[in-house]
């Protein structure tokens, strides 16, 4: 299917979004206790600078992440990879609520925002009919970290300093992302591309979109309204599902245990939905990505079982899996891969600041006396309107041909 090039590619995105997790919400906050212990501050702190560090990161993300368009993907890289290993040995040198709040912000900022965002934009440009199976198998990637990573952190933390864990951690990037980054794509440059039917309609038939053309393109604010339900409604359910919990009364191993619900649905649907991208086209299964998410909000709103744990986070789980490869493809579907660095580069800072959104929204409501269900409906009310609004338009998602 693939060729050794392909195959590198592949490779590369999968090792990428695995280091990703180092700045993901799901990683940082196994730290939690440990930080706000040695700093003796309470959950609204760490949650008020969690959120503005985040914020802070995603706008610049929108300047820097375009650089990718201009320069040879293996520098890039690897810039990123330096600056992901400082990152990683200054959060373990927090001593204070401001080094607090430059690590969050270099570990969102570089693990988070610039390792997935070098690694989806690098196959999302080098694959053309393969891109939905690639990107599927690239972000394995970031679910292996999340099945592996929580069980092997905690286990650490009772063995030695977490300080010990981000100085290790930093080593480990420093001495291994160059390296697989020299093997795997030295030899890519901007123009490189999957071998393909030269007789196909192909890419450069497209009409390429620069940012400017893209941000004044009405279409990208419908699709950004879908693509964004996803980020800002989990996050805001995985920060505040101890909440959630104490609402439904289900136990404090409930949410936990129906993680696993989450994560399974979540990669299956990840790796079928790259098989059916390359079938239909990303434009064509963008209308079906938000409605498990959907119903998932009528299930938190309706059932107080604590069987309807595993069926809600199982439904998140589906539309995370569809909404991971979409994310990537869907752009490039529209406006082609020459400038897809900065286009990628504002779609990702978006999903950044949605995450920011979602977590002081639900802080919001939660301290303005919202339950749980008023909350979910909240929810249903954006995802339904946004359905409504791609509903509309998604005759209109096509690629302008030269």
């Amino acid at each position: 299917m693939f060729n050794s090039l392909s195959l590198k590619v592949i490779i590369f995105g999968f090792i990428f979004t695995f280091f990703s997790s180092f700045g993901q919400s799901f990683f940082l906050g196994l730290f939690n206790s440990s930080i706000r212990e040695t700093l003796s501050i309470t959950h609204g702190q760490f949650g008020s600078i969690y959120a503005s560090a985040t914020l802070l990161s995603s706008f610049l993300l929108i300047w820097v992440g375009k650089k990718i368009d201009d320069i040879n993907i293996f520098r890039f890289a690897f810039y990123v990879t330096l600056l992901l290993a400082f990152s990683c040995f200054f959060f373990s040198k927090i001593s204070s609520i401001i080094f607090l709040f430059i690590a969050v912000f270099l570990m969102r900022f570089s693990g988070q925002g610039l390792m997935s965002h070098t690694a989806t934009t690098t196959i999302t440009r080098y694959f053309t009919k393969s891109r939905g199976k690639a990107l599927s198998a690239g972000w394995f990637g970031l679910s292996t970290a999340e099945f592996i990573l929580p069980v092997l952190i905690v286990y650490l933390l009772s063995i030695t300093a977490w300080q010990n864990i981000w100085i290790s951690i930093s080593i480990l990037v420093l001495i291994f992302l160059p390296l697989t980054s020299f093997f795997l794509i030295k030899k890519l440059d901007f123009d490189t591309r999957e071998q393909v039917d030269p007789t196909d309609s192909e890419i450069k038939e497209i009409k390429q979109w620069k940012r400017i053309e893209v941000i004044k393109d009405y279409r990208f604010y419908i699709v950004c309204l879908n693509m964004l339900a996803m980020p800002w409604i989990a996050t805001g359910v995985f920060v505040y599902q101890s909440f959630i919990t104490e609402a439904k009364e289900w136990g404090s191993f409930v949410i936990a245990q129906s993680f696993m619900v989450y994560s399974i649905l979540s990669v299956l649907t990840l790796l079928g939905s790259g098989f059916l991208i390359d079938k239909f086209t990303s434009r064509k299964l963008l209308i079906f990505m938000n409605i498990p998410l959907l119903i998932s909000t009528l299930v938190l709103f309706y059932f107080n079982n604590p069987i309807t744990s595993f069926i809600f986070l199982g439904l998140i789980g589906i539309s995370n899996g569809l909404a991971n490869v979409l994310g990537s493809s869907t752009w490039a579907e529209i406006y082609g891969v020459k400038f897809i660095g900065s286009i990628k580069a504002l779609t990702t800072a978006l999903m950044v600041f949605s995450t920011a959104f979602g977590t002081a929204l639900f802080g919001f409501l939660i301290d303005r006396g919202f339950s749980i269900e008023q909350i979910a409906m909240v929810s249903f009310v954006y995802i339904l309107i946004s359905l409504i609004l791609l509903f509309f338009v998604r005759n209109k998602l096509n690629p302008q041909y030269i």
